[in-house]
């Protein structure tokens, strides 16, 4: 196996991420209950149909929702109490306030909200945001027939507590986030050599499989089927596997993977090129394509300004690429517990006007993100045919300044 990053035990991980959880429900919820206007937010679901967000408020060690678990967060005047109604419970992590032989979780549930008279309460339901519409019906049912007309009547939506929830970054989050998007550079470097693609004889899903058991066996966890497309000259240009054709020399590779660690995502996109016999480098337009695709990056990272909408963002790159003399295409997302995050999308690839609702939601500071676009170039060593050069970077929106958590393809890898 290729040697990358240390990858830590599964204890230690577990360790790590739930320091960083204990940290999050005491500093973030807080925050959020208040930014939101909310007075309690109840997350409830049952066995193997979680919420998008429960297990991102779970410990490590928790595998999947027990029987019908509920959290229950009120805010009070300087602090904001955290209960659970499982039959398991959450040491460390939230009071269990439930004794099944005691009482029936209806029961118990009706009489807390009761006691606390709050005057807004989140549930996750949502119209737009997935990620905010975690309530199951027949939950969603049995919630309201628990509280009680009077108080069903002040279940608002929870949407946006959701997103910011799940969007928000630690500190220690964003720097840990540089090693896990270097360990993906690691492979794509690694699958981009001679060690793994011998021209001729290599195919598309040799590689493809090579990345995804690479990842597997090195501790890190596929969040998708990773993908190796061919461009080349004469070549119909088919995309994300649709082929598997063996590599030749003069093909143009592109690959996209994404995996999770620690339990935060990457996505990631790089191009290589197959040397024909006697050349040392890749053709100049495929190199000029490359250059175009790093412009329309430099302007899209400074189009990246909190409070900005993901729309206002979209339309501002586009159109100074545009200008540039770029042919354009920008679908940027938030990374984070999933790795099509929540958040904001700047764009969609079959959405270049926008998007609305959720590209209508604006950028938040510590925050992480996927720049994804393409440009388009011709290429007069391939008799003027069309090139499409696809890039996906990791990156930071903190302290109101978006960064590159390890840098950036800049250069194509050679093959060959």
């Amino acid at each position: 196996m290729a040697r990358f990053n240390e990858i830590l035990s599964l204890r230690d991980q577990a360790a790590l991420r739930d320091n960083w959880l204990k940290q999050r429900l005491e500093t973030l919820i807080p925050e959020l209950l208040a930014r939101e206007d909310m007075d309690m937010w109840i997350v409830i679901c049952r066995e193997y149909n979680e919420d998008p967000a429960l297990m991102s408020l779970l410990p490590a060690a928790s595998m999947s929702a027990r029987r019908r678990t509920i959290l229950l967060f009120a805010r009070a005047a300087d602090s904001v109490e955290r209960l659970t109604l499982s039959r398991y419970g959450y040491e460390g992590f939230y009071e269990a306030v439930w004794d099944p032989d005691e009482e029936e979780q209806a029961a118990c549930l009706a009489r807390l909200v009761r006691e606390r008279d709050p005057k807004r309460i989140g549930v996750n339901f949502s119209r737009d945001f997935a990620f905010g519409d975690g309530v199951s019906h027949n939950e969603f049912q049995w919630l309201q027939e628990a509280l009680g007309e009077a108080y069903a009547a002040r279940v608002v939506s929870a949407e946006k507590l959701c997103v910011g929830w799940l969007e928000r970054r630690l500190p220690e989050e964003i720097t840990a986030y540089p090693r896990l998007v270097k360990t993906g550079h690691q492979i794509i470097a690694q699958a981009f050599s001679n060690a793994v693609i011998h021209p001729g004889i290599t195919s598309t899903d040799d590689v493809v499989w090579w990345m995804r058991q690479t990842m597997q066996e090195a501790g890190l966890y596929a969040w998708f089927q990773p993908s190796i497309d061919i461009q080349a000259r004469g070549k119909e240009f088919q995309m994300m596997n649709e082929q598997c054709a063996i590599i030749q020399p003069g093909d143009l590779l592109h690959c996209d993977i994404g995996f999770h660690y620690l339990g935060l995502a990457t996505d990631q996109q790089q191009h290589a090129y197959v040397l024909r016999p006697g050349e040392s480098d890749a053709p100049a337009g495929l190199r000029a394509a490359l250059l175009d695709g790093n412009r329309l990056q430099d302007i899209h990272l400074a189009e990246m300004q909190v409070g900005r909408s993901g729309n206002e963002v979209l339309r501002a790159s586009l159109a100074k690429g545009r200008a540039e003399g770029i042919r354009p295409q920008i679908y940027t997302h938030p990374l984070g517990y999933h790795g099509h995050g929540a958040g904001p999308v700047v764009g969609l690839w079959d959405r270049q006007d926008g998007v609305p609702a959720i590209g209508d939601y604006p950028l938040h500071d510590d925050t992480v993100w996927s720049i994804e676009l393409n440009v388009t170039r011709s290429v007069p060593e391939w008799d003027g045919q069309d090139l499409r050069i696809m890039l996906e970077e990791d990156a930071a929106l903190s302290g109101g300044r978006a960064r590159w958590l390890d840098g950036r393809q800049e250069t194509l890898y050679l093959i060959g």
